[in-house]
């Protein structure tokens, strides 16, 4: 309370702080030829007024002493200026490029996608529309170092340079997604990339402000749901789509509209599919049998998802709130459940009855999320404080596992989130120290409740700061996490013997908590040699403590078809006692090196990357299986519907590799791209390979504009996977060509767009080696997708 008081006493004196008065500021925008750029962008920094230049490429503004102007414009480098209240007549020229710069908003320092430090992916604008796909896995699987983990077409998660799960955190406007995909990953993730304004792909130092074990990366989905800007206008988009490869039907529509500093916001999504079809594929039963498929059982959605948002913008003070649900229905591929029938004496007819109710027992899940958010924004006028910036959000997320009309297991996660960043600038540098709190309380209950109920509680404290010395920027951050687990553990959760005369022993628990201090620490630079060149390096040390299904998990997980241990067991026998002694935190060190061209018709963006873990958190075949009249046993004689046994463990781990993306604009009409990755992920000391690490890719991409026309061609190459540890089996290469046509329509004051895309135009069958279920699961065939969009 002490702590909160202090906090509320520090604002409250910034904010009666005198400031000086506005003055106006007029200027011209200019190319490198001297002549006018209309509609460029200028923004004061730190503030929410912006506004747009004339045909003459003339603008005025409003500006404190001392201010920046940010100006931009698609198709050319940014620029900043600084400018003071005696500032007119300015000159701003900026330089062509062909490369799309965007603000990247979880960069916190208003940095744009060509000026950040840490390596960056933006899809946003048209680039997001046409590439956008149901999941957020697969939405971004096409961008270099980025991979999906794939399981079906309904839930696919994003993988960064080989590492998901906790290692990626998944963010909404720079709040946690908070739904449980982290768990599993037949767990689809909540954040929907169809209605998303701009999709951000982090990796390196800036990652540190979301969370200390986010060492693969951060994905922020950003949304205008908070409206940040005035709106004038009532403004709009719908959007009908068809896919044939799964009989699906997508609508989507959005509404803006505001007056007087007052803003609203709506968007809505509705999506049907049915199972997915594939190319011709085998696949071997329980029983050994080899059968022909071609389509997926059980892929099916039905997904519903709304948004409100409203704000008041005022010169200084921004404040609004959002409400967004989700209410999903999707098949769980893969999913069986082994049920014991006696088919003694039965008759033929019979015995056929009994298999066709037993392979109706398809399992799906639905997932429901209840989420509001709150954001306080103010900005101070000539202070050292910039601005003052709180958002809040509260997230209620339900996923059942549903099976014969009945639910069998419910995951919930209730979490409460709090941001507080204050942007600042002291002397030459420029920056913002933050704290940030999450309570999230997770429960499941069900049969296959592999992980119990745990209460995790975060308080950090961050900062992140820059300075310019000349044509070099650095930049330096920390952040350290007070990290608490507390659950309450039953003994029949974590002991297997089956005697009678232990029921009782059965029945008592054993309340467990463990707190955690992770500190990290971060370094980079970047240096702009010549114009449209640069070269990046960041070197970062995270402190990582696992996650409650990392620590806590004993139970069968029927989706990857394991029985799953966490770190804090101990296997004796055919028993697994609780006995979480010497829990050591996952250690990350990271070292990235850039190189970037971004100027003229040649450009180019190519990152090393090594990192070096200890403790590394990871799931290892024990050699056992369990079976539920034995517990744990040997897989030698084991029963059939015995089950693997897999265990997290903690070993010194390396990961190493590249990715690079290159473009060249032919002419004004054709540009042709490259781009692909290469990642190498394994156990120190000899120790073998980690497993489910994504293929190497390359691919090329061929854009060119006709008119109103424009025609995309993409290749890619996902190689053969051979670097797999025991019990995991290697994985065959493919090839997937895709093409898509856009044609802008003319219909008044509506832009409307006709689009169709041919996905895997060769019908090739292809396995994602990071799948749980690859052979059970491959990618979808052929598939016409079109569709129409319009926006007034």
């Amino acid at each position: 309370m002490t702590k909160l008081t202090l906090i509320s006493s520090a604002i409250f004196s910034v904010l009666c702080s005198q400031s000086a008065l506005a003055a106006t500021v007029t200027g011209k925008v200019i190319d490198d030829k001297n002549q006018p750029i209309k509609n460029a962008s200028i923004h004061v920094h730190g503030k929410n007024q912006s506004v747009k230049s004339n045909y003459l490429g003339q603008f005025a503004i409003e500006v404190d002493a001392n201010s920046q102007l940010h100006i931009s414009k698609d198709n050319y480098v940014d620029s900043r200026i600084a400018v003071s209240e005696s500032s007119s007549n300015l000159s701003v020229s900026l330089k062509p490029t062909s490369v799309e710069t965007v603000v990247v908003y979880a960069s916190a320092l208003h940095k744009n996608s060509l000026e950040m430090i840490s390596p960056v992916s933006v899809l946003s604008g048209d680039q997001l529309r046409n590439k956008s796909k149901p999941t957020l896995g697969e939405t971004l699987k096409g961008l270099p170092g980025v991979n999906a983990s794939y399981f079906g077409p309904v839930s696919s998660s994003p993988i960064i340079r080989g590492l998901d799960g906790p290692r990626v955190k998944i963010t909404q406007n720079g709040l946690d997604a908070s739904d449980a995909s982290r768990i599993g990953p037949d767990h689809a993730t909540s954040s929907d990339s169809l209605a998303a304004e701009q999709i951000e792909v982090l990796r390196g130092p800036s990652t540190l402000l979301y969370g200390s074990g986010a060492i693969g990366g951060v994905v922020n989905v950003v949304d205008n749901r908070i409206p940040t800007s005035n709106i004038d206008d009532l403004t709009g988009a719908a959007e009908y789509t068809h896919d044939t490869v799964s009989n699906a039907n997508t609508v989507a529509a959005k509404l803006e509209t505001g007056n007087d500093g007052f803003n609203f916001h709506f968007d809505g999504t509705k999506r049907s599919g049915d199972d997915y079809q594939t190319p011709n594929f085998t696949i071997t039963d329980d029983d050994g049998d080899v059968e022909k498929e071609d389509s997926v059982e059980n892929t099916f959605i039905d997904s519903e998802t709304l948004n409100f948002g409203t704000s008041y913008v005022g010169e200084h003070l921004t404040i609004g709130f959002s409400y967004g649900s989700i209410d999903t229905d999707y098949g769980i591929p893969g999913h069986e459940h082994h049920h014991e029938h006696e088919h003694e004496g039965e008759t033929e007819e019979e015995h056929e009855e009994h298999e066709d109710e037993e392979a109706e027992e398809a399992v799906y899940a639905h997932l429901e999320q209840d989420r509001w958010q709150g954001l306080i924004s103010y900005a101070l006028h000539n202070n050292w404080i910039e601005t003052i910036n709180l958002r809040v959000g509260y997230t209620d997320y339900s996923h059942s596992e549903i099976e014969d009309g009945e639910i069998g297991t419910t995951f919930k996660n209730k979490t409460t989130e709090a941001r507080l960043n204050v942007e600042h600038k002291f002397a030459d540098w420029h920056g913002m120290v933050g704290y940030h709190y999450s309570d999230s309380d997770y429960d499941a209950v069900g049969e296959e409740a592999f992980t119990p109920a745990s209460v995790t509680t975060t308080n950090a404290l961050y900062l992140l700061e820059e300075r310019e010395f000349g044509d070099v920027t650095i930049e330096l951050g920390a952040r350290i996490d007070d990290y608490k687990i507390e659950s309450h553990i039953s003994e029949a959760e974590h002991d297997h013997g089956h005697d009678e005369a232990e029921e009782e022993h059965d029945e008592e628990t054993l309340d467990y908590s463990k707190s955690f201090t992770n500190l990290s620490v971060s370094a980079g630079a970047i240096w702009q040699y010549k114009p449209g060149h640069s070269i990046a390096t960041s070197i970062s040390h995270s402190e990582r403590a696992p996650l409650s299904a990392e620590l806590l998990s004993n139970g069968l997980h029927i989706a990857t078809g394991t029985y799953e241990l966490g770190l804090g067991y101990n296997i004796e026998g055919n028993e697994a006692h609780f006995e979480p002694e010497n829990i050591k935190q996952e250690t990350s060190t990271n070292l990235d090196l850039s190189f970037r061209r971004f100027s003229g018709d040649f450009g180019y963006t190519v990152n090393f990357f090594y990192n070096d873990i200890k403790n590394f958190y990871f799931q290892e075949n024990t050699g056992l299986v369990y079976d539920e009249e034995d517990g744990l046993e040997s897989a030698i004689g084991a029963h059939d519907d015995a089950v693997a046994v897999y265990q997290f463990t903690s070993k010194d781990a390396e990961l190493y590799g590249i990715e690079f993306d290159a473009h060249y604009q032919i002419t004004s009409s054709a540009m042709v791209k490259v781009f692909g990755d290469s990642t190498r992920a394994k156990l120190k000391d000899d120790e073998g390979n980690l497993p489910r690490i994504p293929a190497n890719k390359l691919g090329s991409e061929l854009q060119y504009d006709l008119g109103d026309l424009q025609l995309t061609l993409t290749g890619t190459h996902y190689f053969d996977q051979n670097d797999v540890t025991a019990f995991e089996t290697q994985t065959d290469g493919y090839t997937l060509f895709d093409a898509q046509a856009n044609y802008q329509l003319g219909l008044g004051s509506v832009d409307a767009q006709l689009y169709i895309n041919v996905d895997n135009i060769t019908d090739e069958l292809g396995f994602v080696h990071s799948s749980f279920i690859k052979d059970k699961a491959p990618l979808p065939g052929r598939n016409f997708r079109f569709g129409i969009r319009g926006y007034f």
